[in-house]
């Protein structure tokens, strides 16, 4: 496969195999900025979201999320850095989600397994050295 020829989601965009219009540059990397702007969920009945709380040592990590059973079926976003009651926060943020268990994954290895989103909520799951599990926490 080339470096341009891919499946995976940008902003805006859904799943699917593409050969990519547009270019990256060289060293480009989208999490290298600090990301002040809200984060906008599209929820509903039968979609949901999830989101991975992790260290500053996982900045710019690529995690994959994958419907359970269908573990080439992945999209991917970066651990970005955020700012939440003036703190840093680093997160994955997965939107439109249709309800159902995933698996995550970090560097082709399966991180969590049997992670469960349902329709019209937030899912999160807590990467972080304390691990604390926020309420209403994902199992993973």
């Amino acid at each position: 496969m080339s470096p341009s020829d891919h499946s995976h989601l940008h902003p805006g965009d859904h799943e699917h195999e593409h050969d990519h219009d547009h270019e990256h540059a060289v060293g480009e990397q989208y999490s290298a900025r600090k990301h002040p702007e809200f984060v906008v969920l599209d929820l509903g009945d039968d979609i949901g979201a999830l989101i991975v709380h992790t260290d500053a040592e996982m900045h710019g990590v690529e995690v994959e999320i994958s419907p359970t059973g269908h573990d080439d079926r992945r999209q991917h976003k970066e651990v970005l850095e955020r700012r939440a009651g003036g703190n840093a926060a680093f997160t994955a943020v997965f939107d439109s989600l249709q309800a159902g268990a995933y698996t995550l994954w970090v560097d082709g290895t399966p991180r969590a397994r049997g992670v469960v989103i349902e329709g019209a909520a937030v899912a999160e799951l807590d990467w972080t050295a304390g691990g604390r599990e926020p309420a209403g926490a994902a199992r993973g």
